[in-house]
């Protein structure tokens, strides 16, 4: 279960926990970056053995990839994962560890894990064809590397699409100096499922692939605007006909639904939203129908550590009765700010805090722009009866809060610095027929973009479709000027909107820039920075 006292949260910082767990995003197994525009094989990086610090701790940790049939609390799914219940193993370190994760590829494909938003050295970053071979079947590979910041992150592959799998667990790493004043640690995952029970990752993207669109850089590409049919595919949900007659495919094995409004599809202010339908959006491994139960006591403040590990799925989230104070995004802390609800994207990060009213509540997490049953959690700290999984819950209904909103705490920003060096980066793509890329190339034909170390680097990413894209750097960490120097590794970029993005090339290496949509990602949404 992913509950935690704070005491027993204290007791396990330097071990392995069994509490949470979620996933995240993949790319290419085996994908050469000299196909990224390179003229030349990219040389790939090694791992040199690593020593704990004066005062630091090994963290070892074993894990074992392999098929298996998970329990999603009465829907039983046949997919991979790292074990047989997805609440299972949160990796738990504390800032400054070392970290030895040896893994035991059982699959019947090669994979690879990769450490979602943790500044590590480039060898371990684990992404095959850049930064190391991928792990073939009944092969071993050991990452060792050093968590230097602390926060809520997260691990999976970065081969295809086994993301959209079970094969995903948070890493918490704990800060040190941190007071804790709370009561209760709650990890929160959120995903959506499809493996084992509707259409396969694989096939949905075979169907995407298929259909083999150009990448537009038109402003507010969409295509298909016009009724144009999508193949039956398994899991699309687009633009297509904007009248609703458009064939429109979901992830269920059933088939055929339309578009918007007919279809698992719902309007948003954020635009379109994703592209897949599925039969299940789930909370700590769990569907709506049979939620886990958090349990408190009236007054006690909790720590939510929430995790959209999804492929396809933005989520908003609330908890009935309360008002959440968000503290952290992606792992960064930030000006206390209150939220009666927020997004969460593919890939991000969000910790808040609460203090438990007296009953039962309902911690909602509704697909954002998709029609279907909201993932939850039930909250008791009292009596009361437990909500039917379609009760809807006020909170869902407020104007949510979006990450690029919050202000950094100011110890956390980046000292201050103009730009050495603009990159641009200029989302693209299109629906009908189905592509994505950036600067008007797929990744495999895209330029790398390029920096010299010791640069303050400014991208100026431009969103010139109409979906909103979750964009994810690796080994960095962004501070955003829009947002006051918000500090995040994952940002959502709506339709038609520019953010600028800085880092500090400190770190080199060869690094993936790309959307966490996976299906985006694996179609070409993705290029690489070098320094």
């Amino acid at each position: 279960m992913n509950t935690m006292s704070r005491r027993q949260v204290l007791l396990a910082g330097l071990g392995v926990a069994s509490t949470g767990a979620l996933s995240a995003c993949g790319l290419k197994t085996g994908s050469s970056a000299s196909a990224s525009g390179s003229t030349s094989p990219l040389a790939l990086p090694t791992q040199s053995p690593l020593s704990p610090s004066s005062g630091a701790h090994t963290v070892t940790k074993t894990l074992t990839p392999r098929q298996l049939t998970l329990d999603l609390s009465g829907v039983k799914a046949t997919t991979w994962a790292y074990h047989d219940e997805l609440d299972t193993p949160v990796l738990r370190a504390t800032a400054g560890d070392l970290l030895r994760i040896r893994v035991d590829n059982k699959l019947p494909a090669s994979t690879s894990v990769h450490w979602h938003g943790i500044a590590l050295r480039n060898a371990s970053d684990g992404v095959p064809g850049v930064t190391q071979q991928p792990i073939d079947p009944g092969t071993r590979f050991t990452y060792e590397f050093v968590a230097p910041d602390p926060g809520t992150y997260f691990f999976h592959p970065h081969s295809g699409v086994q993301i959209d799998r079970g094969l995903h667990a948070p890493l918490i790493i704990d800060d040190p100096r941190e007071p804790g004043d709370y009561d209760r640690e709650w990890i929160i995952t959120l995903d959506d499922w499809t493996d084992g029970i509707g259409k396969s990752p694989d096939d949905i993207l075979a169907a995407f692939k298929k259909q083999n669109g150009p990448v537009s850089t038109g402003m507010g590409s969409m295509g298909g605007m016009h009724g144009s049919s999508m193949p039956s595919s398994g899991g699309m949900g687009g633009m297509g006909g904007m009248d609703g007659s458009s064939s429109m495919p979901s992830a269920s094995s059933s088939g055929m639904g339309s578009m918007a409004g007919s279809s698992g599809m719902a309007s948003s202010p954020l635009g379109d939203a994703g592209d897949v339908t599925y039969p299940h959006y789930v909370l700590n491994g769990r569907v709506p129908a049979a939620p886990r139960t958090l349990t408190g006591k009236p007054g006690d403040k909790v720590r939510l550590r929430i995790i959209n590990a999804g492929s396809d799925t933005i989520f908003k989230i609330a908890l009935s009765g309360h008002v959440l104070t968000v503290t952290h995004a992606d792992g960064y802390p930030v000006t206390p700010t209150k939220a009666t609800s927020v997004y969460l994207a593919m890939g991000e990060r969000l910790d808040a805090t609460v203090t438990l009213g007296d009953g039962v509540f309902v911690l909602a997490a509704a697909p954002e722009g998709k029609k279907g049953t909201p993932a939850r959690a039930i909250v008791r700290t009292g009596s009361g009866s437990v909500p039917a999984p379609t009760a809807t819950i006020a909170e869902l209904s407020s104007t949510a809060l979006l990450a690029t909103q919050l202000a950094p705490a100011p110890s956390e920003k980046l000292p201050d610095r103009n730009p050495d060096q603009t990159l641009e980066v200029q989302l693209n793509g299109q629906m009908d027929p189905y592509g994505w890329g950036l600067n008007g190339k797929k990744f495999g034909e895209d330029t790398p973009l390029r920096a010299t170390r010791g640069q303050r680097v400014r991208l100026t990413m431009t969103n010139m479709t109409m979906m909103a894209h979750p964009m994810h750097i690796h080994g960095h960490t962004w501070a955003l000027p829009g947002s006051n120097g918000l500090r995040k590794d994952t940002v959502l970029i709506p339709p038609m909107q520019t953010i600028q993005a800085d880092l500090q090339a400190d770190n080199p290496g060869t690094w993936m820039l790309h959307c966490h949509n996976i299906y985006h990602a694996e179609v070409g949404m993705m290029t690489s920075l070098r320094y």
